[in-house]
C-alpha cells in the first residue's frame, strides 16, 4: 500500500490501519493523532469527548488567506465476516491491493473516514502545498452517534470554511444531508422450559447478502437478513409449529442486515417437509434478489436440544412485529429527481439474555419526516404491548446553502483540474456537519471524498485512482483561495 500514490497519503492510511479505532473506543486512535501532531510540531489539542484539533500555520505570504478546515471522523465500523477471526480492539486491518481497489481481508477496510484522516494529515504534513491558516478537526464516534459532534464546542476551531472528507462518491460534492434517528423495541423473554418430546432441533441461516449503508445503499432493493429471516419463522409457525430458542440477524445500526440465525424446535415427524421448506425457500430467494444479492443463500444444520423455548405468545409478537415493521423507501423527495428523502432499516434483532433487541434506523432531510417515520415504526412495536419501544435523541440535516464560497471554489479548482463539470447533490446519509451548522452558524461547508463501495460490510473497497485526484483537487483549492 506504501507504494501508492499519493505516498504520502497511503503512508498515512497504512499506519492508521494499524490502530484499533472501533466507536466509543477510540482511546488508541487517539493517542495516536495526538503524538502525531507533536512529531510534526504542529499546535494540537484535545476536547473532553476525545476530538483532535491539529493546526498548521499559514506558509510564508498567505497569513491573510481564508482560514480553512478539513473534518474527518477517526472511528470506523467494524464488521467481519463469520469464517474471519479478528479482533478490531487489538488487531491491525489486512489491507491489501485488488487491482484498481483497496480491500481488506474479510473485514471492514475502515477508509470510511480512514483515508479522510490520512489526506488531512498528508496536508499538515506537507511540505511543499502553500495555504493559509489550516485546521484539521478529528471527531470520534461518528458512525454510532456523532457523538464528537454533539459535543463540539464553539471556540474549539476557527477556520471560516470547511471540507468535510467523509463522502464517498468522486466527482460528486454535497451541500446537505439528512438527519436521523433511531428507534429500539425490546422485548422481556419468557420461556417454556418443557420441550416437547419427539421433537427436532435446527440452526437455519440466511447470509450472502450485501449489506451496505443503511443511508446511501437503502434505494438499491437489497436483501436484508433480518426480514427474510424472520419470513421463514413466520411461516414456519404456520405450517410446521416451528419454536425459536435463539435468535440473531443483523448488527449495526446504520448497516443493512447480511446476515443472520436462529435455533430452533419442532416436531420430528414434520423436519423432512420443513427441509424441503427451507431448500425451497433458498431458490425463492435466490430468484427475488438475482439482481441485487444473487448470493443471497439459506442454509440449515442440526443442532443440539436447547434448554428452553420463547414464550409461544411472545414468539407470536415479535414474529408478526418484524413482519409488519417497515424496511426501505419511505419517500423519494419532491425536489430532487432521484434523491430519497425518507427511510427506515430494520437493522438487527438479537436475544441478549433474558431480553429482545429489535434495533431500527430512520432518516430524512425533512425532520417532520422524520419524526413520522420514527411514530411510524414505533406503532408497530406498541402494537404488541408487550415491547418497550424508546428513541434516541437523533441528529439534526444539514440543510444546503446555495451561495456557499467554499462549493464555488470547489468546484472552480474541479474545473481547473478535470476541464468537466461535477456533481453537486445532498446525501441521504448523515453528515456531521448538520451539527456543525448548529455550533458555528457562519460555517461554509461542502463534503467530498474518494470513490468508495460497499461501506459497513466486509465488502468495503477504495478505489485507489480517486485518492490522486482528491488530493490535485485540494492542491488547486489552495492556490485560488484568496
Amino acid at each position: 500500500m506504501t507504494n501508492l500514490e499519493p505516498k504520502e497519503v497511503f503512508h498515512y492510511f497504512d499506519e492508521i490501519c494499524k490502530v484499533p479505532r472501533p466507536s466509543k473506543k477510540e482511546g488508541k486512535i487517539i493517542e495516536w493523532l495526538l503524538k502525531t501532531g507533536k512529531e510534526l510540531g504542529l499546535p494540537t489539542k484535545r476536547d473532553e469527548v476525545g476530538n483532535v484539533l491539529i493546526s498548521k500555520p499559514a506558509t510564508k505570504g498567505k497569513e491573510n488567506v481564508t482560514p480553512v478546515i478539513f473534518q474527518a471522523h477517526m472511528d470506523m465500523v467494524c464488521e467481519k465476516n463469520n469464517d474471519t477471526v479478528f479482533d478490531f480492539e487489538k488487531d491491525a486491518i489486512q489491507a491489501y491491493v485488488d487491482g484498481e481497489w483497496l480491500k481488506a481481508k474479510g473485514t471492514t477496510l475502515g477508509a470510511d473516514d480512514g483515508i479522510g484522516v490520512a489526506i488531512a494529515l498528508a496536508i499538515l504534513a506537507s511540505k511543499t502545498l502553500e495555504h493559509g491558516p489550516i485546521e484539521c478537526l478529528f471527531t470520534v464516534d461518528e458512525e454510532t452517534g456523532l457523538t464528537g459532534a454533539f459535543a463540539l464546542q464553539p471556540g474549539f476551531m476557527n477556520g471560516k470554511m470547511l471540507l468535510n472528507l467523509d463522502s464517498e462518491d468522486w466527482g460528486e460534492f454535497f451541500i446537505g444531508c439528512a438527519g436521523g434517528k433511531d428507534t429500539v423495541a425490546k422485548y422481556d423473554v419468557t420461556y417454556e422450559n418443557e420441550i416437547p418430546a419427539n421433537s427436532a432441533y435446527y440452526k437455519i441461516m440466511v447470509g450472502g447478502l450485501q449489506g451496505g449503508h443503511s443511508g446511501d445503499d437503502i434505494n438499491k432493493e437489497r436483501g436484508n437478513a433480518v426480514k427474510l429471516l424472520n419470513r421463514l419463522l413466520w411461516n414456519g409457525y404456520q405450517d410446521y409449529d416451528v419454536r425459536i430458542a435463539d435468535i440473531c440477524a443483523g448488527n449495526l445500526r446504520n448497516a443493512i442486515a447480511r446476515e443472520g440465525w436462529a435455533i430452533v424446535t419442532l416436531p420430528e415427524n414434520d423436519a423432512p417437509k420443513f427441509e424441503e421448506y427451507l431448500k425451497k425457500m433458498d431458490g425463492v430467494f435466490k430468484n427475488e434478489y438475482r439482481v441485487s444479492d444473487p448470493n443471497v443463500c439459506v442454509t440449515f444444520e442440526k443442532a443440539e436440544k436447547p434448554k428452553a423455548i420463547i414464550d409461544e405468545v411472545l414468539q407470536i409478537d415479535l414474529m408478526n412485529a418484524l413482519y409488519a415493521c417497515p424496511h426501505g423507501v419511505l419517500a423519494m423527495s419532491q425536489d430532487i429527481k432521484g434523491f430519497v428523502e425518507t427511510s427506515t432499516n430494520l437493522a438487527s434483532v438479537k436475544k441478549e439474555g433474558d431480553e429482545i433487541i429489535v434495533t431500527t434506523s430512520q432518516r430524512s432531510s425533512v425532520e417532520s419526516k422524520k419524526e413520522d417515520a420514527c411514530d411510524h415504526v414505533s406503532s408497530v412495536f406498541y402494537a404488541t404491548e408487550a415491547a418497550e419501544v424508546t428513541g434516541s435523541d437523533g441528529y439534526p440535516g444539514w440543510e444546503p446553502n446555495p451561495k456557499s464560497k467554499v462549493l464555488d471554489l470547489i468546484v472552480e479548482a474541479y474545473h481547473n483540474v478535470f476541464h468537466q463539470e461535477p456533481v453537486v447533490k445532498a446525501i441521504h446519509a448523515g453528515l456531521e456537519c448538520g451539527l456543525f451548522s448548529q455550533k458555528y452558524p457562519d460555517l461554509d461547508m461542502v463534503s467530498f471524498g474518494p470513490t468508495l463501495r460497499g461501506v459497513h460490510s466486509p465488502d468495503e473497497k477504495l478505489e485507489i485512482a480517486t485518492v490522486q485526484k482528491c488530493w490535485d483537487l485540494i492542491v488547486e483549492f489552495f492556490r485560488i483561495l484568496k
